[in-house]
């Protein structure tokens, strides 16, 4: 007995040190993280949503989305739409490409090219595909083209895209992974920003980021919709816009882009600020690591109205005549840059349009 005694004893002593050794250990995590998390700054700003506030709610909301519905998340999907004219063989490249994306739901193609057949033919021989393209063909050569809440679309989210355009498969999930959690906004991977200049008028400009400590860094209002995803119901938000937007796109073919932003800046200002008490801007820019124009590799040689020298022109234009047809301007600026790979002191953002 008095040996078994003494053995229990030792047994509940060495139990007793490894609980201890996992108990620290496990404390000091604990402790460290409750002193960062105290350390980070609030998850709302008046002025946008500051990354670390996204990190954090992105973290509750996970997991309560998988408390709540389990696998869901993986469910989301979205549909990708392209407006193409001329450049068929570039447009059997990004189909190709953009196969190997995941959660993509289906692919619209909106064909510009009047009169003309379209690839489906050769595109389905070339099959089978595990996404499923659709055509759209048009009776006229409109810009507003593929601003249509096409009845083939059954996600929330679109990705609209270029037809001379190729994104890599990581920025597009990355890109998707950070419109999930602003939904209500564009994003995407071309910024642009509005000049008020000092004859009162305003100006179309571009957006370089630049080294916080000598150049005090960059602002954008706009997001371009050429390589962005934004909610379905913007689309019949577009079609529902003034008839003199619609007349300023087909009169410049030009400028969809910018009155989509004028249209969701609108939006937001009247209905999110009447929940919340805050404006947004209306898109969120998620730095590119792979992005490849590939204008040149079709072999129609056409060259898109960016080329033109009257471009920029009208898009200031347009920012004046939208400005004046909505009474005002809607649109807000935002330097919120997400990235995959943190956020680099220094990087340009040199690119058409």
């Amino acid at each position: 007995m008095g040996c078994c005694s003494l053995s229990c004893r030792v047994q509940r002593c060495s139990m007793g040190l490894r609980r201890s050794y996992l108990v620290w250990p496990i404390l000091l995590i604990l402790l460290v993280g409750a002193t960062l998390t105290a350390l980070l700054p609030s998850a709302e700003d008046q002025r946008g949503l500051d990354v670390l506030g996204v990190l954090r709610r992105t973290t509750s909301q996970s997991a309560a989305k998988s408390h709540r519905v389990g696998n869901a998340e993986e469910e989301h999907k979205f549909t990708i739409i392209i407006q193409t004219y001329n450049r068929t063989d570039v447009l059997l490249k990004l189909l190709n490409h953009y196969q190997a994306v995941p959660h993509l739901q289906r692919i619209i193609i909106v064909w510009n090219n009047i009169g003309e057949q379209t690839p489906l033919k050769l595109w389905n021989s070339l099959g089978p595909h595990p996404i499923p393209v659709v055509f759209k063909e048009q009776t006229s050569n409109r810009m507003r083209n593929r601003l249509q809440p096409f009845s083939e679309i059954d996600t929330d989210a679109v990705l609209m895209l270029d037809d001379d355009t190729l994104v890599s498969v990581p920025d597009i999930s990355f890109a998707f992974s950070v419109w999930k959690q602003f939904p209500d906004q564009i994003v995407g991977f071309v910024p642009r920003k509005h000049v008020l200049t000092q004859g009162g008028v305003y100006s179309y400009g571009s957006f370089e980021l630049q080294d916080p400590e000598t150049g005090g860094g960059d602002r954008y209002s706009m997001v371009l919709i050429g390589a962005a995803f934004f909610h379905n119901r913007y689309l019949q938000l577009f079609q529902d816009q003034p008839q003199a937007v619609h007349e300023l796109v087909d009169e410049t073919h030009n400028c969809d882009d910018i009155a989509m932003n004028f249209a969701v800046a609108q939006y937001l200002r009247k209905h999110l600020k009447s929940m919340h008490g805050i404006n947004k801007p209306s898109g969120i820019f998620v730095k590119p690591v792979d992005i490849r124009n590939l204008e040149k590799d079709a072999s129609s040689g056409y060259q898109g109205m960016w080329h033109r020298p009257e471009h920029l022109l009208q898009r200031s234009y347009c920012l004046n005549k939208l400005t004046k047809i909505y009474g005002f301007m809607p649109l807000l600026f935002s330097n919120l840059m997400v990235s995959q790979f943190g956020f680099p002191s220094y990087a340009n953002h040199n690119s058409r349009g």
